[in-house]
């Protein structure tokens, strides 16, 4: 499975919306219930899901999806 596809689970799963679907283009403006809260939700659930973990400051340079999917994949080697 790939990155994206296993992101999209995360996304669906912390968002509670099956129909959910993000591209690398995908940004929080993009998600109707995205806000700070559900922000570090998410991160949690993304470290967890991959077992990556990420400091605050590469979490608060993330513009997009393909950011995250770019930094999960560099903590994977």
């Amino acid at each position: 499975m790939s990155t994206i596809d296993r992101l999209q689970e995360v996304f669906r799963d912390v968002f509670d919306d099956d129909e959910l679907t993000i591209t690398p283009e995908t940004t929080a403006d993009d998600v109707e219930d995205w806000d700070s809260l559900q922000h570090v939700t998410l991160v949690v659930n993304v470290e967890a899901a991959f077992g990556v973990k990420f400091s605050s400051l590469e979490v608060a340079g993330l513009k997009n999806v393909g950011q995250l999917i770019g930094l999960v994949e560099s903590k994977q080697g």
